[in-house]
């Protein structure tokens, strides 16, 4: 049974340091496939945009639960043809350092829950990402030899021109959340277990990782016009040898939404953990307009120069305003100004950070 569908499309204007502007179209659909007094809302997230840094970016995000929370689906496309600026590997890398790569990159990655108790889910997935047609953009020709991927690569004995991890995971997921799009209580506690084999599907390696996700959010007043939202996770190779491009970065979460006041990959390594805190409250009393102002630090590890957790850090910290253009779902327009210890960065973006 599907309640109560609420659709939000437009045309778009966005920005993020990775990409530049971008320019396409979004939507995003909530619905309740059961009653809603027993079923948290589905969302999905869809984007299609042409940027200035010539890049093509397709993104499918889908957060379904069956009637009474039975079931849940989360999915994670990516059809990205598209360029990042690549670095060493850890938190004490300069922007000097940056050599530009051009790539193609595809995820599926998709994943099943079965509810065991009220808000505890455990579940299993599978998982593909392939990098192709790596080369350097026009003006790092020069610099690619020596670029951080040729050496990463060639070291670990890597294709040069094409790497895939395909795999599966499995899932264990506590959630208390009032909703997945904007919370405004409750807590969310994922930890998954990813296993990546060379041969499967193409696999270019074999690994694990260990991922853990919590995320808590408080009232500070009764009607939710004020809320403090935390947000850590982890991202932990824990054997074998990932792809460098498949390796912990800085946004690289499920909407590319950590690490604001950096740009996406600027940080990777072998071991990533992060933290956030963030601040919201709405202007208006219909809660047409919004503000946050948000806190976050990640630090990284690099094997290979021995560089451990904690040595050093990256913290970031910004304000952004927000216009609600989904009531029913709560799905906020997002505007965020954010300073990292380079510079400052602009970003514009569907539904919350976390």
């Amino acid at each position: 049974m599907r309640i109560a569908t609420l659709v939000a499309a437009s045309p778009v204007v966005s920005y993020s340091p990775a990409s530049g502007f971008g320019i396409g179209g979004a939507g995003n659909v909530a619905f309740y496939r059961g009653l809603p007094e027993a079923t948290r809302i589905s969302s999905g997230v869809g984007s299609l945009l042409v940027t200035t840094k010539e890049q093509l970016l397709f993104n499918a995000k889908l957060d379904v639960s069956a009637p009474h929370n039975r079931w849940v689906f989360h999915g994670d496309e990516r059809l990205y043809w598209t360029s990042q600026d690549t670095y060493g590997l850890g938190t004490s890398t300069t922007s000097a350092e940056a050599v530009n790569a051009k790539y193609n990159f595809f995820r599926f990655n998709e994943s099943l829950f079965r509810q065991v108790r009220p808000n505890l889910y455990v579940g299993a997935g599978l998982l593909y990402n392939i990098h192709n047609n790596v080369r350097p953009d026009e003006d790092s020709a020069s610099a690619w030899p020596d670029s951080p991927y040729i050496d990463y690569s060639t070291q670990f004995g890597f294709d040069l021109d094409s790497q895939t991890s395909a795999g599966l995971s499995a899932h264990a997921l506590l959630d208390s959340r009032d909703g997945a799009i904007n919370p405004s209580r409750g807590f969310y506690v994922g930890l998954d277990y990813q296993l990546f084999f060379e041969g499967f599907l193409g696999g270019s390696s074999n690994w694990q990782q260990f991922n853990y996700d919590l995320r808590t959010y408080f009232r500070l007043k009764g009607d939710a016009r004020h809320k403090l939202a935390f947000w850590f996770f982890g991202n932990l190779v824990t054997g074998g040898t990932a792809p460098y491009l498949d390796l912990p970065t800085t946004a690289m979460d499920t909407y590319g939404r950590s690490g604001r006041g950096y740009g996406q990959g600027r940080f990777r390594g072998q071991r990533l953990l992060y933290g956030e805190v963030e601040y919201r409250t709405t202007l208006t009393r219909n809660g047409l307009v919004g503000m946050v102002a948000f806190l976050n630090t990640e630090t990284l590890s690099n094997e290979q120069t021995g560089e451990r957790l904690f040595d050093s850090f990256a913290t970031g910290a910004g304000l952004g305003l927000r216009v609600l253009i989904n009531k029913r779902s709560k799905t906020n327009l997002c505007v965020d100004v954010a300073w990292g210890r380079e510079g400052s960065h602009v970003y514009l973006a569907v539904q919350e950070a976390f």
